[in-house]
Order: C-alpha cells, then sequence, then structure tokens
C-alpha cells in the first residue's frame, strides 16, 4: 500500500502588523480549525475547505495510507514567533522521521510564512523536511492564492500547487490537485521539469479577485495552458505586507520538459504584466462610502456591503478599528457591523446582561495610527458563547469559536463584538449574536475579498473603503526596506530602491 506522510502549518504574516503569532493562537486556529496531532488531524480534516482536507479525501479513494503528522493553522498577524515555528516544525519533522517507509510526503502550507528568526518560513519549512526525506522521495504541497515564493521553495518541493480563487473557495479542490499530481509522479516514477518566474510589481490584495477582472480571465487562460505536457501550472498574486525578498507575484510550472515548463510560465507571465494597468479600482474614504451606501439603500432591495478593507483580520488586522464604526454613527446610517475583537468589552456586555446600556471604550487597542478606542454608550441586545458553525463558501462547515460574543447597538447601528479575531466571511457572523444580515440596509465587513463569496449573493452593491488599519489598500504607503530592488511597489508605480524607501515612515492610516 502506497503510504504517504501529510501535515499541514499555515500563517499568511504581514511584517508591519501589529500582533504576532504565539503558539496558541495556531492552537485555537482563529477562523481556521483548533491544532490537531496525530491521527486527530484525519478526524479534523473532514468536509471542510481546507487543502489538506481535499487531501485526504483523494488519497483515501485512492486507497492511499495516511500518516498524519500536525495541522496547524493561525489567523493572519505579524511574523510566527521562534517558539511556535520551532515546536510545530519539530512536531511535523519528527513526525516524518518516525514514519517508517513512506512513498511521498505532502503538505499544506500558505507560502508567505514569515518568522522572528526567518525570511522565508515555507522555504525553511521544506529544507528540513527534504533534509529528512533525502532527495529521491516525492514532496507536494499546496499553497495559497497569496504566496510569496521563493527560489528555495521551489528547489526543495516536488511540486507547489496554488489556490485559484479569492475568495478561497477552493482550498480543497487544490489539495485534491495536489493528490492527482502525486498520483501522476507515483505511477510514471517521474520528475518534472521546473520553471519560476517571479513579477516585477506588486499587486494589492483588492485587486486580486478572482471573481472580477484581469484575475478571472488570467485564471482561465492559466487553465487552458494546461496539458499533458504541462499538467500544473500556477500563478501566485502573493502577499504584498511581507518585508522580503521574495514578496511578490510569480508564476511556477512543472512540464514534462524544460522546454514545456519555460513555454507555459513564459506565456503567462506576459499575460498578467499585460494587465498591470488593470490592477485597480475605486477605494473610498470612511465618510464618502458610507454616504454613497446610504444614498444607494434607498431604492436597494438589498443590503449594501462595505469592506473595511485596511482592518481585514484575513491580511494582519486585528479587527478592533473603529474608523467605519464611527463613520456609521456620524453619518446616522442603518446598519451593522463586525467583528470588532475586544474581550474587554464583550466580557463587559456579558456582565451587563441584555436590554442593560453599557458604557465602553470599545475597539482601536492595537495602537493603529489614526485610530482609537470609541467611548460610548451602546445597549447589549443579545448575548452568545461565541460557538457556531459557518456553513458558507468559504469557511464551508468550520466549527467557528469567537468566545464571547455580543450584539451592541448605537442608533441605528448594530455591532458585533468578539473575544477572537477572524475574517467576516460568513453571513452567520452575523446570525449567531442575533442580527439577519439580508434585513440590513448597510454592512460593513472587517474583510477585503473573502466576503464576497458568501455576501455577494445578498447585496446590492459592494463598496471598499479605507479606514485606518494593518493592511493598506494602497501597497506604496507602506515603509517597505527589504524588497529586492527593482520591484514597483504598486502596479505602474515607483521601483523599489533600499536606499530611497527606508526613509520612509509613513504611518499606516488610510
Amino acid at each position: 500500500m502506497t503510504r504517504i506522510a501529510v501535515g499541514a502549518f499555515l500563517h499568511e504574516t504581514n511584517t508591519f502588523a501589529p500582533t504576532k503569532a504565539t503558539y496558541e493562537d495556531f492552537v485555537h486556529g482563529g477562523g481556521w480549525p483548533a491544532m490537531a496531532h496525530g491521527a486527530d488531524v484525519l478526524k479534523v480534516m473532514r468536509n471542510i475547505n481546507v487543502g489538506l482536507a481535499g487531501f485526504v479525501e483523494a488519497a483515501e479513494a485512492n486507497g492511499w495510507e495516511l500518516v498524519p503528522t500536525i495541522s496547524a493553522a493561525a489567523v493572519p498577524s505579524a511574523h510566527v514567533t521562534n517558539d511556535a515555528f520551532e515546536r510545530i516544525m519539530k512536531e511535523m519533522v519528527d513526525g516524518i522521521a518516525a514514519a517508517g517507509s513512506i512513498d511521498a510526503v505532502y503538505l499544506d502550507l500558505h507560502g508567505a510564512m514569515v518568522t522572528e528568526h526567518y525570511d522565508d518560513g515555507e522555504g525553511e519549512t521544506l529544507a528540513r523536511v527534504r533534509k529528512v526525506i533525502g532527495k529521491d522521495l516525492p514532496l507536494v504541497v499546496s499553497l495559497d492564492l497569496h504566496a510569496n515564493v521563493s527560489p528555495e521553495m521551489m528547489e526543495h518541493a516536488d511540486a507547489l500547487i496554488a489556490y485559484r480563487t479569492y475568495p478561497h473557495i477552493d482550498m480543497a479542490d487544490t489539495g485534491r490537485a495536489c493528490a492527482r499530481h502525486l498520483a501522476l509522479m507515483l505511477k510514471t516514477k517521474a520528475r518534472f521539469a521546473k520553471a519560476f518566474r517571479q513579477l516585477p510589481f506588486l499587486i494589492p490584495i483588492s485587486w486580486q479577485c478572482t471573481n472580477d477582472q484581469p484575475t478571472k480571465g488570467i485564471y482561465q487562460n492559466l487553465a487552458a495552458l494546461e496539458s499533458d505536457a504541462v499538467p500544473t501550472l500556477s500563478f501566485a498574486p502573493g502577499f504584498p505586507a511581507a518585508d522580503f525578498r521574495d514578496c511578490g507575484p510569480s508564476v511556477f510550472a512543472y512540464g514534462r520538459t524544460q522546454a514545456d515548463a519555460d513555454a507555459a510560465a513564459d506565456k503567462l507571465v506576459a499575460l498578467v504584466e499585460s494587465h498591470e494597468d488593470d490592477f485597480d479600482g475605486r477605494i473610498y474614504s470612511p465618510d464618502d462610502g458610507v454616504r454613497l451606501a446610504m444614498e444607494l439603500a434607498k431604492s436597494a432591495s438589498k443590503p449594501i456591503v462595505i469592506a473595511d478593507t485596511q482592518d481585514n483580520p484575513g491580511a494582519g488586522g486585528d479587527s478592533d478599528t473603529t474608523g467605519m464604526l464611527r463613520a456609521l454613527v456620524r453619518n446616522k446610517a442603518s446598519g451593522a457591523t463586525g467583528v470588532i475583537n475586544d474581550p474587554e468589552s464583550a466580557s463587559a456586555a456579558h456582565a451587563a446582561g441584555v436590554g442593560a446600556t453599557v458604557t465602553l471604550s470599545l475597539g482601536g487597542k492595537s495602537g493603529i495610527s489614526g485610530d482609537a478606542p470609541y467611548r460610548e454608550t451602546f445597549v447589549v441586545e443579545k448575548l452568545s458563547d461565541g460557538k457556531f458553525v459557518a456553513a458558507g463558501p468559504y469557511y464551508r462547515g468550520r466549527d467557528m469559536d469567537m468566545g464571547p460574543s455580543a450584539c451592541l447597538r448605537i442608533g441605528d447601528v448594530r455591532v458585533v463584538v468578539g473575544s477572537h479575531k477572524a475574517q467576516l466571511a460568513d453571513q452567520s457572523m452575523y446570525r449567531y449574536v442575533g442580527i439577519e444580515p439580508t434585513e440590513q440596509k448597510i454592512l460593513v465587513n472587517k474583510s477585503s475579498v473573502h466576503f464576497r463569496a458568501d455576501f455577494e449573493p445578498i447585496a446590492e452593491k459592494l463598496l471598499i473603503c479605507a479606514a485606518p488599519g494593518a493592511m493598506p489598500a494602497d501597497t506604496a504607503t507602506l515603509p517597505w526596506t527589504r524588497l529586492r530592488p527593482g520591484i514597483r511597489i504598486k502596479p505602474n508605480g515607483p521601483a523599489f530602491t533600499p536606499s530611497v524607501q527606508s526613509r520612509s515612515t509613513s504611518p499606516v492610516t488610510g
């Protein structure tokens, strides 16, 4: 029987964010499944939208025996602490080493991890695994669409395969794709030639959405370029908030011959570069966005949905800034927003009880320039223990634990307050505190794009607003110091020059 060692270790690192990822963050998982060890990994990875879950399903259909090590993921933030990285890596590597006779290794990684000690977290991960398994054993890896792929990652893996949707509704599908490619490798006993290209400009995440052009068309063309000669081809637009050499978009191809791989990679690179002008769109200030939403809501039959893009916890924000809430209240809007991550305020609401009024310094505790706690009096409308199932197309059945939570009301604005951070990408993240999202005039979600998977069908109109936060909509406003020289810091933007850019200390205020 074919035996495959498997594991998962995912983190998307925003090196400009205020809070690091500790081991305890991986234990909890945030919007990801909680950490699992050994045989428990296979119990957790069932019927959910995660790369490892898709691989497990396909592997079992192939009759493969799986040797699970560890699965660990944490919500995006600043650097992964050295303690967290080393503890998780030790369990993964030791598990692979103890697996005995195996035929291959599959890992579910993100591709944009930066640790306190390693700029390229995945490059280090794959180097350590390769050292244990030797140069001949196949090593196949699924990656996030936002991976910042490095030459070291390409060197150590036999295949890297990235998601093709943003919102990421194909995470499990990518795990299945890895299983198909591994099956091909095992059947043919072949190693495919590799081609790797890094593109010359950063792409802001708001314009990476695969529901829209140009990205939608790029991925359609990517699929058409795959063939028996090029069994897998990937485009990773990258995560443009990791200040190190290999941050940015990339293309990677695997071919029967080097010429096959190179030709496919070069065609895809030329296509992406031809659309540099198109990675752009309208972003509103908080007040302008809210006023426009209010005007549109007068004749709308469905909610106007606003992305609070710069405090996206899926991109390193702490999910606690108050700029959009203030704009809603200031303009006397009617609607709901969330999730503001504030355990202290959630606890105070639980202590006060349903129906009580409570004066809070809500949110604003992460130290983002231009933001501060919002001190006001709120009505406590509903309380929750924070446990529910997120059944929409992004989370797709994950058990969520937001900790003690509350629905607070100020004027005609309702606020979801939780004790853990997770991207508001599912309608259930309103319903668990008694807010029916389909009945709101305006919804303001702390998310950039993932929310669209579940909210686009119920939205009259989608808008993007830039209130203060850790993930700027304009990548050129970040104080870059360590990118590779020459890469443009936004589409058609200035080229990065270390001696010039390192003097920039502009705060991220939007």
